[in-house]
């Protein structure tokens, strides 16, 4: 029994759930983790416990943590240290950790941080109840089953929206690109039934959920694993055909997955954004095969032509890499000739960290940190004025806008061309309310974000 409550976001309104033991949670990291986070404020409400927006004074404090790259593991330890300062305060119970820090570093944590009380992988969020009980009970606790196993199918509690939501349709991933260590955190691809999502999808809309925000590692590859074939294209055309769903946006599509099917589904099916989130990495053949990546740099450059002529309007998001060890200044020049001659909308960089046990980390010829970073500053720099000319470029259009909330005076939204956390932010002037769509005219920019007034 899948359960939502659109009103619910505890870390925002103050709102208490149930009259048990007062539960806190964290949650750090990617959408997915937080699709993980809402799950287990469902089963904890479930099991009578009173969800609290804040950790002081709770019984206990659930940290959902990410453990994928430096900063995310900085922040992770950071917040567990300063719930451990409450905690030596007297102003918070227990601390338990669950998510990808605690699956990749479950030793290091218990040795290094005495602090916390209990841990949870990733394979375990079904089991959040019993060990928040147990925890409570006894002071300490672990649970970390299968990170192989089929995909828990439980409630959830929304802490997105007003009118948007993440839909979740798979679990892990099999690239194992030289970079990634979420094999061995998320555990192999898995595909959840679409009949389960469609009946998710159903929920959430139903609950006023416009925009359905499809993700996973890799969606490009739904379905393969449970139909034997992909599936992508399928699920969308269902997910279209639900009343309520206006809005399907898509998130992470490796480029070597993409066939004509899926394409044809993209453009021709009016409620799929035309915004594609297809993560890239590099462009150079040489840096993309020592990163595992399928596919050759001409075979991306072919596939984003063939995708713009086919889908007018289309904005296309990428993520890079620079600094891999052994990246050239020849390769890097590359990669900046692609990007100013395919002038992608929105892109995001990322200076290249080892990571230990991943195939990258024991590679020679290891880039200087620094330098790496200055890479990534320079393709940032110049990036910024593809997307400022971009921006000029929808002045005087008239944008339909999904209302997120206020400002000061202004109502504020996405269009098409916005995923939330990462994009930007249309303020516009208006009566629309939050959750509902707009007609919104670009008067200029503020800031790098739109303006306007709703039409």
């Amino acid at each position: 029994m899948t359960e939502f409550d659109n009103n619910l976001n505890p870390a925002e309104d103050g709102e208490t759930l149930g009259r048990g033991e007062r539960i806190a949670l964290i949650s750090l990291g990617c959408a997915k983790n937080q699709v993980n986070s809402e799950q287990m404020l469902c089963l904890l409400d479930d099991a009578g416990f009173a969800i609290v927006p804040d950790p002081e004074g709770a019984d206990a404090v659930i940290i959902n943590t990410c453990g994928f790259i430096d900063s995310a593991k900085s922040e992770a330890i950071d917040t567990i240290l300063e719930m451990a300062q409450l905690k030596a305060a007297g102003r918070l119970g227990r601390i338990i950790v669950t998510g990808c820090l605690s699956q990749r570093y479950r030793q290091e944590i218990l040795t290094e941080l005495p602090e916390v009380d209990a841990l949870a992988g990733t394979g375990s969020y079904g089991e959040i109840a019993e060990l928040v009980r147990e925890t409570l009970d006894t002071g300490e606790g672990e649970r970390f089953g299968d990170i192989d196993a089929p995909v828990d199918e439980v409630g959830r509690y929304l802490t997105t929206g007003p009118g948007w939501a993440y839909l979740k349709i798979a679990e892990g991933c099999s690239n194992r690109c030289a970079f990634c260590v979420i094999p061995s955190i998320r555990g192999r691809y898995r595909s959840r039934p679409m009949e389960n999502i469609l009946a998710e999808a159903k929920a959430l809309a139903e609950a006023g959920a416009k925009e359905l925000i499809v993700i996973a590692q890799d969606i490009t590859r739904y379905g393969r694993d449970l139909y034997g074939k992909p599936s992508l294209a399928l699920l969308c055309r269902r997910l279209s055909e639900i009343p309520g769903v206006e809005w399907l946006r898509l998130h992470y599509l490796y480029p070597d997955a993409f066939d004509d099917e899926l394409i044809d589904e993209i453009a021709g099916n009016e409620k799929i954004v035309k915004y594609l989130d297809i993560p890239i990495q590099h462009i150079n053949d040489a840096i993309l095969r020592r990163m595992n990546r399928r596919g050759t740099g001409a075979e991306i450059r072919a596939l984003f032509e063939k995708l713009r002529s086919r889908i007018p309007d289309l904005v296309l998001r990428t993520s890079l890499i620079t600094g891999l060890p052994g990246e050239t200044e020849a390769e890097f020049e590359e990669l900046c000739a692609f990007l100013r001659s395919a002038r992608i909308q929105r892109v995001g960089v990322f200076p290249y960290s080892p990571e230990e046990g991943t195939p990258a980390a024991a590679m020679p010829d290891r880039c200087d940190a620094q330098e790496a970073q200055r890479r990534a500053e320079l393709i940032l720099d110049m990036q910024q004025e593809i997307m400022n000319g971009w921006s000029e470029s929808q002045v005087g259009r008239t944008l339909r806008v999904l209302c997120t909330g206020t400002d000061g005076p202004y109502r504020t939204g996405r269009s098409w061309a916005d995923s939330p956390e990462v994009d930007g932010t249309v303020y516009f002037e208006g009566d629309c309310l939050p959750g509902d769509f707009a007609a919104v005219e670009i008067a200029g920019l503020m800031d790098g974000d739109f303006v306007g007034v709703q039409r």
